[in-house]
């Protein structure tokens, strides 16, 4: 089941929301979501349900007699124990293939390559689960003593199969302990909304573009079709894990919870360290916390664990080599810029500063993008313009010069939404002092949010499947 999706849309959120609502105790409201949530994963994932659920008992359990030993030997060995477990699934179902694959291209073996299928979700519940047993084990949080609450916070629905990776921390008391405002019912519904068009109006027509000139390779493309379709892939990329993140967060708020934010306007970044605390920051955030400065050397050292929090950024995306490669990339733009200094990047001018960022951003996508390293090899030729010379292929040709013009709205439209143009429009609204322009600002918001609705809502009648792209990873 897919958050852009009709059925999900009019049935099972409005269900789920009535069923909520009707019921007075916690206890009882929990008890729903837990139901929801389940039926939710196993709509896609029948069997691997029971993955999930045996998950959330095991780290339940062990986190339980972590912190009964602490400190003490038997619970450094239960701690490895579950680390062990964790990683040891997600390494089964996401990466034996990859390593399989390797392993016969470098030594020239025929080992039968495993098809497994990966189950949905599983990066992101697995590093939740990691999270919470290493905070019981830090002492940062105290262990849930109630199943039924740990459960709750792993399969809970709308962070379950995407994100964003939502710290027990940021949520514990919230389990126990939550009401719903207006406010809250207001702010989550319009942020639904706001993610939905992300997705449906923005994100599904940009990848249409990416499709005709990236979808059978890309040799004779143009230099200029090149940079052209980079870019766009960048704008739907953001569209459309930023619009999930948008559902997740607003649809958290419409159940009482408040998760962090996942985006923060990450394209008006000054430096790639900078776009890393804007994109994807419950990512950045947890191999921060729980990698960065953890002793994994004999003692901490700063650039080796920089350079294996960004190997494992990168292979957590997926079991590929090109992602391994991108996120190093992005580890040695972080490295020069710590070697250069901050005082030296202040003295760059600002527009340099944002041209240096987008260049290599844009780049990076690249490498996102094409797993075949044949691809890859020909994109660096085509953004260099050496194809010119290899290939013989021009600098511009004109079905890129037609697609641009012919999506020229669509482009602007996605330009602005990388901005935070219409949030500054909108808090001048509601904090105005102004009575009336502060009414004026609420209904206007709640009309725009509503033909918004309508028009993504017309635009899925004909849509046979949505899926988000973080959902294989």
């Amino acid at each position: 089941m897919i958050f852009a999706d009709l059925f999900f849309l009019f049935l099972f959120l409005p269900v789920c929301l009535l069923c909520y609502y009707q019921a007075s105790r916690l206890k009882t409201r929990n008890l729903i979501l837990i139901i929801f949530s389940l039926i939710f994963y196993a709509w896609g994932e029948p069997l691997w349900v029971f993955l999930l659920i045996f998950s959330a008992f095991f780290n339940w359990f062990m986190a339980l007699q972590l912190e009964k030993f602490k400190d003490e030997l038997p619970g450094k060995i239960l701690l490895a124990v579950a680390l062990c477990v964790d990683l040891g699934f997600l390494f089964v179902f996401k990466y034996t293939g990859f390593f399989v694959e390797t392993i016969n291209a470098i030594f020239r073996t025929g080992i039968p390559v495993p098809s497994i299928r990966l189950p949905i979700g599983i990066s992101f519940f697995t590093f939740q689960a990691i999270s919470y047993v290493l905070d019981v084990y830090w002492e940062t949080v105290p262990a849930q003593k109630k199943f039924r609450h740990f459960l709750l916070y792993l399969s809970f629905f709308p962070q379950l199969i995407a994100g964003p990776i939502v710290r027990y921390s940021d949520v514990e008391k919230e389990l126990t302990k939550r009401r719903v405002t207006p406010q809250d019912f207001y702010e989550g519904s319009t942020r639904v909304v706001i993610g939905l068009t992300k997705k449906v109006l923005l994100a599904n027509n940009l990848y249409t573009i990416v499709e005709n000139f990236f979808g059978n390779g890309i040799t004779g493309l143009s230099t200029l079709g090149t940079w052209y379709t980079v870019i766009i892939y960048s704008m739907y990329v953001y569209f459309d894990f930023s619009g999930y993140s948008d559902m997740a967060i607003g649809m958290g708020r419409l159940f009482g919870f408040h998760f962090n934010e996942n985006f923060n306007y990450p394209f008006i970044t000054s430096s790639i360290a900078e776009f890393w605390r804007r994109w994807h920051i419950s990512l950045g955030s947890f191999f921060r916390d729980y990698l960065l400065y953890v002793p994994i050397f004999g003692k901490r050292r700063q650039y080796l664990n920089l350079f294996l929090v960004w190997f494992c950024t990168g292979m957590w995306h997926g079991a590929s080599w090109n992602y391994i490669l991108w996120g190093l990339y992005y580890g040695f733009w972080i490295f020069f810029e710590q070697k250069l200094g901050k005082k030296a990047m202040k003295k760059w001018p600002v527009w340099f500063k944002h041209l240096y960022s987008l260049f290599l951003i844009v780049i990076g996508f690249g490498i996102f993008y094409f797993e075949d390293f044949g691809q890859l090899g020909q994109f660096f030729l085509n953004i260099t313009g050496i194809s010119m010379i290899v290939n013989h292929s021009g600098f511009a040709d004109p079905v890129t010069w037609s697609s641009l013009l012919n999506n020229l709205f669509l482009i602007a439209l996605g330009v602005v939404a990388c901005l935070p143009v219409l949030p500054r429009i909108r808090t001048w609204f509601h904090d105005n002092r102004d009575t009336r322009i502060f009414k004026i600002g609420k209904i206007s918001w709640v009309v725009i949010c509503g033909v918004a609705l309508v028009i993504c809502s017309i635009a899925l009648v004909d849509a046979t499947n949505n899926p988000f792209l973080y959902w294989r990873f």
